[in-house]
């Protein structure tokens, strides 16, 4: 499946955006972004094969069995080099995620700061476990692994709440300004998001809960979470990139903003102004700039 989301993401990358969407502005990034976690996802899935086969197959009368093997696993540079393809895979995914939610908030400083302190903390401990991990320590006695896996997960729920959170006030400052405002939009993009955290979000839950109780469910969650977190990415990129999110109508469902003169606090728009709002498209890339945030500034005039 994260095979198949690449080459629908690319393919939707790579067609003609429509109207001039800013689409074209991000296209050689998310392609890049495309083209590496798929790298370092199929690199590390080899590599965690491999080291399954050593276990099970070509090494399973070794002393101890393959009980001892997997308690050493981080004795085996096979085993090693998924670890690594992983975590750098992560920190694309993670900084993608940072994008979309600075872009949302316009880049505010409230946002950007704490975000960016989280994402270079979840990078140290990441480079901390893997330089304690190259000594033969067990993998269960690394105490850095938990304080990653919870930066990791607190990203992803931070990000969650701070895109619902801005979607939803967006579309409660929509509804007052335009009586019949559709907000549907809005709702979409909700969806989309908290749809694309849920399952990766409960992943990790489940994997930090295990990984604490030094449970080898931990391992079968590890072998799956990246991918499950590729694969919604690979969700969100390629319905951005075909203008909807949850339905295939979802880049038709937009309000047509009214032609006749809006007054916001008295203050009427000009024909400029009007313009300026009406030939604002259906956002179609990631970062997308929703014309509810021109009609707010216009409010405020």
């Amino acid at each position: 499946m994260f095979f198949v989301l690449t080459i629908q993401a690319a393919i939707a990358l790579l067609r003609r955006p429509r109207k001039g969407a800013k689409i074209a502005d991000h296209r050689l990034w998310l392609l890049s972004y495309i083209f590496i976690t798929f790298v370092l996802g199929t690199v590390g899935f080899a590599g965690n094969a491999k080291y399954t086969e050593m276990i099970w197959i070509d090494l399973r009368n070794a002393p101890g069995g393959p009980v001892a093997l997997i308690q050493d696993e981080l004795n085996y540079s096979i085993n090693v080099m998924a670890i690594v393809c992983y975590y750098f895979m992560e920190w694309f995914m993670q900084a993608l995620l940072l994008h979309r939610c600075f872009a949302i908030w316009n880049w505010a400083r409230c946002v950007t700061i704490p975000m960016i302190t989280l994402f270079i903390a979840m990078i140290a401990m990441s480079i901390l476990l893997l330089i304690q991990a190259s000594t033969g320590t067990s993998w269960y006695n690394i105490d850095t692994v938990l304080i990653y896996l919870s930066i990791q997960v607190g990203i992803n729920v931070i990000y969650t709440i701070l895109m619902t959170n801005r979607l939803l006030v967006m579309r409660s400052r929509m509804k007052r300004i335009m009586g019949e405002f559709d907000a549907s939009i809005y709702d979409a993009i909700v969806r989309m998001n908290i749809e694309s955290a849920m399952l990766y979000s409960a992943l990790a839950v489940i994997f930090l809960v295990s990984f604490a109780l030094h449970s080898y469910v931990s391992n079968l969650c590890f072998l799956a979470i990246s991918h499950v977190q590729g694969i919604s990415q690979l969700l969100i990129i390629v319905r951005v990139a075909r203008g909807r999110a949850i339905t295939s109508d979802w880049s038709t469902r937009v309000t047509t903003v009214p032609t006749a003169p809006l007054a916001f606090s008295r203050t009427m728009l000009d024909a400029s102004e009007r313009t300026d709002v009406e030939q604002i498209d259906l956002p179609e890339q990631d970062g997308f700039q929703l014309y509810s945030v021109h009609l707010m500034e216009a409010g405020e005039v």
